[in-house]
């Protein structure tokens, strides 16, 4: 049996999650998972760069130190497994984004957490870099995870959507119609925006169990005004980040809306999550909502998310087979076994691509 582990920090920038996996007829069990945080100062060091706050020495060195945490997030989850190092085929590491910028006369994207390391740490191959192949060939480079999603969550009797809840929320409308195709796309934010905002007026990085926002009500003016931001009405393919959706944009909308109580804004913050996502869902009369990533663990969006979609059966990811929250490492992870098999990991429909691609650049042990 071969096993791969599958690294994956994302929007959020909260931590590192590794899992140790295996593949076998379109199923996937996980053998061991890991989570590591980042130091405090790390984590400010990163939201700074991520908003162009950093020299390139900062970048350089930024790099270097997720790279080790990247590593050391990597030999954790061989430890807590029963597994010989020796068959464990490679490693898919995501890295950090600090800049997404899919548009413009020269789109890039921008990964850090040196797969160099990783691989001279580990003494495990590594396939990093995953998204620029797909931006070389006209697409997005995001979100990547729908071509897992398609392979070991489609269903030929079900419509299943998978609605991802990072810092950023996406979609994956998988159609039971075998000749319908899956599509998918990022829908805007989701923890985001309310981890910003509640790090600046509380002082704690997030809003443990939405228990804050419950104490306020959504003020319909600055919902109204923030749904009427332009990403919300883009057609796909589209992707985003905390490029756009930061603090700042969140302040200069409050700005418009004075005296406005800070539990009301993460209150309505909360909303525009559960409103950008149910109103960009594809329309049918028979869908399968299931859900993953860190919004799964906040009861109130959960609650919302339910109310929104009270004819769409809202589920967790566990009942395909695959934790809530290890989803997107499990993606990375395939997404190395298929750079190393030479197979394509994009959805060119998802992503815009001129065609499917092999994703990643392969650092040998």
């Amino acid at each position: 049996m071969e096993a791969w582990i599958g690294l994956m920090s994302g929007t959020s920038m909260d931590g590192i999650d590794a899992v140790l996996v295996s593949f076998q007829n379109n199923t996937v069990q996980i053998h061991a998972s890991h989570t590591i945080p980042y130091p405090d100062a790390i984590r400010h060091r990163l939201l700074a760069a991520s908003q162009n706050q950093a020299a390139p020495d900062e970048i350089g060195e930024l790099d270097t130190l997720v790279g080790t945490l990247f590593a050391q997030a990597a030999a954790e989850v061989v430890q807590r497994s029963s597994f010989d190092r020796a068959i464990i085929r490679g490693i898919g590491s995501h890295g950090q984004t600090i800049r997404h910028q899919p548009s413009g006369k020269a789109p890039f994207s921008i990964q850090i957490g040196n797969p160099s390391v990783v691989s001279e740490a580990t003494s495990i191959t590594t396939v990093a870099d995953f998204r620029r192949r797909d931006m070389a060939a006209g697409g997005q480079g995001a979100p990547l995870v729908p071509a897992f999603h398609k392979a070991f969550f489609g269903s030929k009797t079900e419509n299943r959507c998978i609605l991802n809840l990072g810092g950023i929320a996406n979609i994956t409308w998988l159609p039971a119609k075998a000749d319908m195709s899956a599509t998918g796309f990022d829908t805007g934010p989701a923890n985001a925006l309310m981890d910003a905002w509640c790090l600046a007026q509380t002082g704690l990085p997030f809003d443990s169990d939405g228990h804050w926002a419950r104490e306020g009500s959504v003020n319909q003016e600055l919902l109204d005004d923030m749904v009427s931001d332009a990403y919300f009405s883009k057609a796909p393919p589209k992707s985003t980040g905390k490029e756009r959706f930061n603090l700042e944009w969140v302040k200069t909308l409050v700005n418009r809306h004075p005296d406005i109580p800070a539990e009301d804004i993460q209150r309505t913050l909360l909303q525009l999550t559960v409103d950008s996502v149910v109103n960009q869902l594809p329309v049918t009369e028979d869908l399968r909502v299931y859900v993953c990533g860190g919004g799964a663990r906040n009861p109130l969006l959960m609650e919302e998310l339910g109310k929104a979609l009270p004819e769409a059966r809202l589920s967790l990811t566990s009942e395909l087979g695959v934790d809530p929250q290890m989803v997107e490492p499990v993606a990375f992870a395939w997404l190395a076994k298929q750079a190393l098999e030479g197979k394509p990991g994009n959805l060119p429909e998802v992503t815009g691509a001129e065609g499917p691609r092999i994703l990643g650049a392969i650092y040998p042990a």
